[in-house]
């Protein structure tokens, strides 16, 4: 049986207006080709959310799964207070 491994993600919850689903958006920092300054980078991801738990600002947990819908294929994992 071979064992694959699951991709998760911190990010910061910006959306909860749909039902039993968030949008979050995950910030990373890359170093620049030529000068060598790190650069913010941002992607927008549509989560499931089962239980409709997510307030904006906080920060959650994710991880990929298999697609749910058109636009969601990640799920919400553990929840951070803030």
């Amino acid at each position: 049986m071979i064992d694959k491994k699951v991709k998760t993600l911190s990010a910061r919850v910006i959306s909860n207006k749909m039902d039993k689903s968030a949008t979050v958006l995950v910030e990373r920092q890359i170093k620049h080709p030529v000068n060598g300054k790190f650069i913010k980078r941002s992607s927008k991801f549509h989560i499931h959310d089962e239980h409709n738990t997510c307030e904006i600002g906080q920060t959650v947990m994710i991880k990929q799964s298999k697609p749910i819908s058109k636009t969601k294929s990640w799920i919400l994992v553990t929840e951070e207070n803030k």
